[in-house]
């Protein structure tokens, strides 16, 4: 399990005013819970949150957050944007341990051309954009990969029919659509 370092720094003041003024010096205000710890209030900066994130998990990266002297494991739990320059505003942080099943958000990834969908003059259709998946840690996927090749038109693929990387169980109805097809030509 590769992480990537960010450092957080403690002690930050609370309250939204003193949260504007960090924003405005592009630190970011969080929080870090989980394993029994009581909450922590810190601040990350903008740029090396950037850059631990750049990976292709995103969000999902597992980090190695330092907080004064000590190192957790961690994974970003929740993500506050500010409403309309969507820029970071809040993080919630969440100290995991990697041999411990924790549950996720894996985007969904279609690839290939549904070819049969296309000459029919339909359309592939993604029902959802993630899929909610329990899983460790260090194996925790960047996506969930879909081939579209072979889909027929009015073809409907299921939460079930979706191959998932080792390690990894789907979370909700077996029986979930999460890709259809339609055709627009008329019989």
């Amino acid at each position: 399990m590769s992480t990537n370092v960010l450092v957080a720094t403690p002690g930050r003041p609370t309250g939204s005013a003193a949260s504007r003024r960090l924003r405005a010096q592009d630190h970011i205000p969080a929080v870090v819970y989980g394993h029994g710890i009581a909450p922590i209030s810190v601040t990350v900066e903008r740029r090396d949150l950037r850059q631990a994130v750049s990976g292709p998990n995103g969000f999902n990266t597992v980090l190695s957050l330092q907080i004064g002297t000590d190192t957790h494991v961690a994974l970003i739990k929740d993500v506050q944007r500010h409403p309309v320059k969507r820029n970071v505003a809040h993080l919630d942080f969440l100290l995991v341990n990697p041999d411990e099943k924790i549950t996720v958000n894996v985007p969904l990834h279609l690839y290939g051309e549904a070819k049969a969908v296309n000459q029919a003059g339909g359309m592939v259709d993604p029902a959802v954009d993630h899929i909610s998946v329990s899983t460790t840690p260090s194996q925790m996927p960047s996506e969930v990969r879909f081939d579209v090749t072979a889909l027929q038109p009015g073809q409907v693929v299921h939460l079930r029919d979706l191959t998932l990387p080792a390690g990894c169980t789907a979370l909700g109805d077996p029986n979930m659509a999460v890709i259809v097809t339609g055709s627009s030509k008329k019989a």
